[in-house]
């Protein structure tokens, strides 16, 4: 065994990565992302210590939202950049370390070994440290979950928006998993607080998101392509994507989304940009063959990313920022001193181009979010009382390579004609170029946005609760029939809990980090499933 990673929906034989990743990363990547993380949990127990002084450390702060990131699933394949994290963690627990005194410290505070140690104590600080298997399930679904959490963080921090009590409660849950101590009930409680914390952070990304972009609107995107050489932007960073327009404006150069990406068509202050001109291609899964055909740069602002296979001819056009990085690729560096980022070079990179290769054509609509469909709610509550609409389906997640994902696809070509999708996140590239239609004009794809926007599912389940009378938010017409992949899922699973909400379907297979006992509590207490055959599924939600 080269290394253990469990964490993502791919992970091989649905038991754990043990050679490779099935993501691209190398067992030296992965070991080193183990590493970090250890590293990471001293940070917050040592600035966990100084918070209640009210000495705590922004440094920390930023250090431990940041390392978080860069672990997620599929955003940074650049070894050398994670040891120099890794550097400069140790360099900042030692600095914390000298204010705070412990009369137990855990390992992950006293180690201070150079780079010499790294790949020994690597072995010994991944997932396997914890040897009950109860207690490991636990403390990664906690784990995971924050590392959703970090990412939601870390794009409302780009826009000026913090939270001292959200920086509190990632450290609290890193220093307790540290813990060796720590019992299952107490990581249950744990778990479910997590939950609690993940609607904070999607509330507060979606309150920065809309007070520097605008409420997102109904829009009809664009999925063909011009004739001016082209930047295609995938991840989920909209600070990025504003950076970018605005240095590209006049250019002659156009601005592509890809995946995750496609919702910034939805922001008032970023589709005024003219040269905006569309989203390029699929969900993150398919760049292999797309970024082949766009003949342009691409940019990388959070994971998404693919490794490129060595024969791929888009290689020396990737460029990377933020948390994501992969080895080879051109990294744009961090604002500094409030001033934006300097996209010059993969500018001038795009004007020696051709233009993209058109796909596809078209439009999509998008832009569903909490405030758009609330204004639309009379028209919809009159809808569900009518009986023109009889069921809401909650789809929202990531997509990913698996053949099985095929699922969702069916399930929504074999939906009632009086059901509603409601979406958000990659998952809905399965079904939103369908010709699925509409009810009385609303329709029938609801798209909210990325995977964070699910917040907005959750808001406009709450008002129509209010709206109908209903005491439990689970006496509502609403299916939960979620996909998921990676981290950011597992908090806004989370977070659906902590708001209520039972009997959500998950697929298309459950998470390999749950233990058999694990997984009961969640069927037992939640209502958690999977999925099975489509008509079947569809049959059973319907009775």
């Amino acid at each position: 065994m080269s290394m253990f990673c469990f964490q993502c929906q791919e992970t091989a034989k649905g038991t754990g990565c043990i050679l490779s990743g099935v993501c691209g990363k190398t067992p030296e990547v992965a070991n080193m992302q183990d590493l970090l993380l250890f590293v990471t949990r001293g940070i917050a127990v040592y600035n966990q210590e100084l918070r209640k002084v009210n000495k705590s450390s922004s440094e920390a702060d930023k250090f431990v939202f940041d390392a978080l990131f860069m672990t997620i699933t599929n955003a940074n394949f650049d070894k050398q950049a994670i040891v120099d994290k890794i550097n400069a963690g140790l360099a900042l627990k030692q600095e914390l370390g000298k204010q705070v005194s412990l009369p137990n410290p855990p390992d992950e505070c006293t180690w201070t070994g150079d780079e010499s140690t790294f790949e020994e104590k690597a072995s010994t600080v991944g997932v396997l440290r914890t040897a009950d298997e109860d207690i490991r399930s636990l403390k990664e679904l906690v784990h995971y979950g924050i590392k959703g959490m970090a990412a939601y963080v870390e794009h409302a921090w780009n826009l000026d928006n913090e939270s001292q009590e959200l920086y509190a409660f990632i450290q609290h849950a890193l220093a307790e998993i540290t813990r060796e101590d720590i019992t299952v009930d107490e990581l249950i409680a744990l778990t479910l607080e997590t939950g609690k914390y993940g609607v904070m952070a999607m509330a507060q990304l979606d309150a920065a998101n809309t007070s520097h972009y605008g409420n997102p609107e109904l829009s009809e995107v664009n999925i063909g392509v011009g004739k001016n050489p082209g930047i295609l932007i995938s991840g989920h960073d909209l600070k990025d994507i504003e950076e970018l327009l605005q240095q590209t404006e006049g250019t002659g150069v156009d601005v592509y989304t890809h995946s995750e990406m496609l919702p910034a068509h939805y922001y008032p202050e970023l589709k005024k940009y003219k040269h905006l001109a569309g989203n390029y291609g699929n969900a993150w899964w398919k760049q292999k063959e797309e970024f082949e055909s766009f003949n342009g740069p691409i940019l990388f602002t959070t994971n998404c990313i693919v490794p490129p296979t060595k024969n791929a001819t888009y290689t020396d056009r990737i460029y990377t920022t933020g948390a994501s990085g992969l080895e080879g690729a051109i990294h744009i560096a961090a604002r500094k001193e409030g001033q934006p980022k300097d996209f010059s070079a993969i500018i001038n990179h795009a004007k020696t181009c051709q233009p993209p290769t058109e796909i596809e054509s078209g439009t999509i609509v998008g832009g569903f979010a909490h405030a758009q469909v609330l204004a639309l709610a009379d028209k919809v509550v009159d809808a569900v009382k009518s009986g023109a609409i009889s069921k809401f389906f909650v789809m929202a997640g990531c997509d990913g390579r698996m053949k099985n994902r095929n699922y969702y696809t069916e399930f929504a070509e074999k939906l009632p004609k009086d059901t509603v999708i409601l979406t958000a996140g990659c998952a809905k590239y399965r079904y939103n170029k369908l010709p699925l239609g509409d009810i009385n004009g609303i329709p029938r794809v609801l798209d909210a946005g990325q995977c964070n926007d699910s917040y907005s599912l959750a808001v406009i389940a709450l008002k129509l609760k209010e709206v109908f009378g209903l005491e439990d938010i689970n006496d509502l017409p609403i299916v939960y029939n979620i996909a998921w992949y990676e981290q950011k899922a597992v908090i806004v699973i989370l977070a659906l809990l902590h708001l209520g909400v039972k009997k959500i379907h998950l697929g298309p297979t459950l998470p390999a980090f749950l233990s058999p006992n694990v997984k009961n509590v969640l069927i037992e207490n939640f209502g958690i499933g999977g999925i099975s055959i489509v008509d079947e599924d569809i049959a059973s939600f319907l009775a």
